[in-house]
């Protein structure tokens, strides 16, 4: 720049005392400006010259600002040559440990066109390379659940099992995450195992339970028979028959919540479903409440809208509505409130809404009370009848039903077990009944 400026200045001042010299001064200073400028359009032209092919050319040779331009461009080459060589040594690597995991790992572009896919994807959906390099995956995979859940909202993940495109013996998680500018990773494990073992937990509870379910109703049967009669024996006696009967009873709810979990993990989610009506369901259900809570005598509402019903099997919905009831009635105290709000929120999704002023739940157990088995005090919730199923009934049916459990709870003020269904559920219904409240 400096070497620049020297020679401009030294330039104009030769064509200065020139033109007062000879009498021309502009006729030198044009001349001089011309040929600098020509000057520099002849280092230009080198210049642009070797930016069309640095590789093949050699750097121009030049003096001044142009010197420093080549020298600064010939320097940012070298590192970014130096940052590709490293980016293209990391890819590699990226590449032979994806290659080496037992999960097939496909990344999926703006388009989900398939841009790179690893060994195991080969093993476990079926894909070929390069010649499935570029194909849409929804053309690969064509199963509707997939289809429908790449459907889905980009930035956010999801996962669905499946069994393998090319073998139906495999059982498939299937995850898609967000990745990149627009792309999507797609990350599938073989749970073949899992599901297996699954399958044989479930087998086994229903087994035992059908087991179950008749030697208890016979013990039952024959304990009502000798706690009814009269003079069976003395005091002791009796409270022991009585005792036994609650247990068995107890024992009977157990292997019915068995059952209902069995039948609800082996349905089918697209059974056939029927329009319900909820309204009159809820009635019936609050009916029920009502004799439950006997002596304690609580404070039951119901607020629904009549014009809303909703499509789905009205025994499942019926089996979880009214297993939040109960659990509100279980864990409120005598004379406590208990609200069922039936209506559809502003968005348009269909809301039940079963609210009570019972003991609460802490927030650490929030997370698990869906779980089964699952109790917050173990010796209480035994004492009041309770199998420790309730809410995982309650999750599975509302999972047949494109629906979510919300929960909001604190100590000491009450629960909302809040059920949540897709706007496609709700229906109108061909006969309207009154409000019910």
């Amino acid at each position: 720049m400096r070497a620049d400026l020297w020679h401009l200045g030294g330039g104009l001042l030769l064509a200065l005392l020139l033109g007062l010299i000879l009498g021309q001064l502009f006729f030198w200073l044009f001349l001089f400006t011309l040929g600098y400028v020509l000057w520099q359009q002849r280092q230009l032209y080198h210049l642009y010259r070797w930016l069309q092919k640095p590789k093949k050319r050699p750097s121009p040779v030049e003096v001044g600002i142009m010197e420093e331009i080549v020298r600064e461009i010939d320097f940012m080459r070298q590192r970014h040559r130096s940052r590709k060589d490293k980016l293209s040594q990391y890819l590699k690597r990226f590449q032979k440990a994806a290659t080496a995991l037992p999960d097939a790992t496909v990344v999926l572009n703006q388009y989900d066109e398939i841009e790179w896919a690893n060994e195991a994807s080969r093993r476990l959906l079926g894909l070929k390379s390069p010649w499935d390099m570029g194909q849409r995956i929804s053309n690969l995979i064509r199963y509707p659940d997939f289809i429908e859940l790449m459907a889905l909202d980009r930035k956010v993940p999801s996962t669905i099992e499946l069994p393998s495109p090319i073998n139906s013996a495999l059982h498939l998680n299937i995850r898609i995450l967000p990745y990149g500018e627009g792309q999507r990773l797609l990350v599938v494990q073989d749970v073949t195992r899992l599901h297996q073992l699954e399958r044989m937990r479930r087998d086994f509870i229903a087994s035992v339970s059908h087991e179950l379910r008749t030697p208890l109703t016979v013990l039952r049967g024959y304990l009502e028979i000798l706690e009814k009669g009269k003079n069976v024996g003395s005091e002791s006696w009796n409270r022991s028959f009585k005792t036994m009967g609650e247990q068995v009873g107890r024992m009977q709810h157990l292997v019915e919540d068995l059952l209902m979990l069995s039948r609800l993990e082996s349905r089918d989610k697209k059974s056939a479903e029927t329009l319900v009506a909820v309204p009159k369901m809820l009635a019936k259900i609050c009916q029920e409440a009502r004799i439950l809570s006997g002596d304690r005598q609580h404070q039951i509402h119901l607020e629904a809208d009549a014009a809303l019903w909703l499509r789905g099997n009205e025994q499942e919905l019926h089996s979880a509505f009214s297993n939040l009831v109960v659990n509100a009635i279980r864990y409120t105290p005598a004379q406590g409130n208990i609200t069922l709000h039936w209506f559809k929120q502003q968005a348009g999704r269909p809301c039940l809404e079963v609210r009570d002023t019972g003991e609460g739940i802490a927030a650490e157990h929030l997370p698990r009370v869906t779980e089964r088995f699952y109790r917050i005090d173990k010796g209480r919730s035994r004492k009041r009848g309770g199998t420790g199923l309730g809410l995982a009934i309650v999750k599975h049916v509302l999972s047949h039903h494109e629906a979510h459990l919300e929960i909001e709870s604190e100590l000491g003020k009450g629960s909302v077990f809040r059920c949540l269904f897709s706007i496609g559920r709700g229906q109108q219904p061909k006969v309207h009944f009154s409000k019910t409240g």
